[in-house]
């Protein structure tokens, strides 16, 4: 009996002990093996790229602006908001439209290359700066996805004024180039262009040089186009003995003084801020016009300079701008509206404002093209 018991006690023990050896192994085993580390996280091309170009546009520090854009609230829109966001400081440049060109063509006529972006009209980026070289194809400096995804954009595609893509068009608004002042003129008793021939209006009646890069020269070019008006309409606006200024301060200031009830050209950022301010100034409604308006760009249009001074602060100047933030700061301010579909241009435009598809677009290569040819008949009509 005594042997049965031992040796049933042997094999209950032997597997004990084995398991136990094993259990021993397998800690081991644990201890020796090296840890595990996850993989890297890969990310998207556009990420890598962006970082990259971000880092060095802070090496840079700074990015230099040129444009058309003159207002205090179109300036703050422009460098407050980037600056803080990204801590590059940006070097702003304001010129009236026609001096944009000119100054240019001097300075890399000396050697000089200043510029990193401009931001202005068609005309002047198309007429002037792309015959001198001076700008780049934009589309390389598009990196943010919902700066380059259609489905974010107007018609589902960014928009550019010409087949190299050189000057991007990220806005535009309906517009009459027609003020008054609401003291003197009342903006619904214009149903027609025409309606400015009336003897009354004789003397009354600012004009913003409509032989320079502008407002001004778009409104003319419209008269030029609408078969009601025409180069005939444009030789009797003329006798109406208009008062001639390349001033867009002093033309809506003399506008809001009333010392004239009517300006033709003027310009929209700045006309805006002042009946932010209460002036007694308001737009003719293009709706309303028998000829309607013409869709524009204002100052709008973007440009990436050649042979920028500071290339990848350029590159995130240009993304931000297009972003959402970019483009809600910016037309708030200039009372434009984004083609962006994300940005809520009613909160600030009246309805009459927004784009209406039957106006004729002002800032493609062709209407570039009919301003051109307008041009010569303005200064045999007006002078020079």
């Amino acid at each position: 009996m005594t042997l049965e018991v031992v040796g049933m006690n042997r094999w209950l023990i032997v597997p004990g002990l084995l398991a136990g050896l094993l259990a021993l192994a397998a800690c081991a085993a644990k201890e020796e093996a090296p840890p595990t580390t996850p993989a890297p996280e890969v990310k998207p091309a556009w990420e890598q790229e962006w970082g990259k170009v971000l880092a060095a546009a802070k090496q840079e520090g700074k990015v230099a602006l040129i444009t058309s854009v003159t207002g205090a609230e179109g300036r703050r829109a422009l460098t407050e908001g980037f600056q803080k966001r990204y801590g590059i400081q940006v070097e702003y440049m304001g010129l009236k439209g026609g001096e944009l060109g000119p100054r240019v063509q001097t300075e890399r006529g000396a050697g000089q290359y200043l510029w990193d972006v401009t931001l202005g009209g068609t005309d002047t980026q198309l007429n002037s700066l792309r015959p001198l070289g001076a700008l780049d194809p934009i589309d390389p400096a598009l990196i943010l996805p919902e700066v380059k995804e259609g489905q974010n954009w107007l018609g589902g595609k960014l928009e550019f004024a010409d087949k190299d893509h050189l000057s991007l068009i990220p806005v535009s608004y309906s517009n009459s180039g027609f003020f008054v002042n609401t003291t003197l003129a009342k903006p619904g008793e214009f149903k027609s262009f025409k309606d400015l021939l009336d003897p009354k209006w004789k003397g009354k009646i600012i004009v913003h040089d409509p032989t320079i890069a502008g407002p001004s020269l778009t409104l003319f070019s419209l008269f030029h186009e609408r078969k009601d008006l025409g180069p005939d309409f444009i030789r009797n606006l003329a006798k109406q003995d208009l008062r001639i200024l390349r001033d867009t301060g002093q033309e809506l200031e003399w506008l809001g003084q009333g010392r004239y009830p009517i300006c033709l050209g003027c310009s929209n950022e700045t006309a805006e801020g002042m009946m932010r301010q209460g002036v007694p100034i308001a737009l003719v409604n293009p709706a309303q016009l028998k000829e309607g308006g013409y869709l524009s760009v204002g100052a709008g249009a973007v440009a990436l300079m050649n042979r920028a001074p500071h290339p990848n602060a350029a590159k995130v100047f240009i993304n931000w701008f297009l972003s959402r933030e970019g483009q809600t700061e910016f037309n708030r301010a200039a009372a434009y509206a984004s083609r962006r579909l994300d940005v809520p241009n009613q909160q600030w435009l009246d309805p009459e404002k927004l784009p209406r598809a039957e106006f004729w677009p002002n800032y493609d290569e062709a209407a570039v093209a009919v301003k051109e040819k307008v041009r010569p008949l303005l200064v045999e009509i007006i002078g020079q």
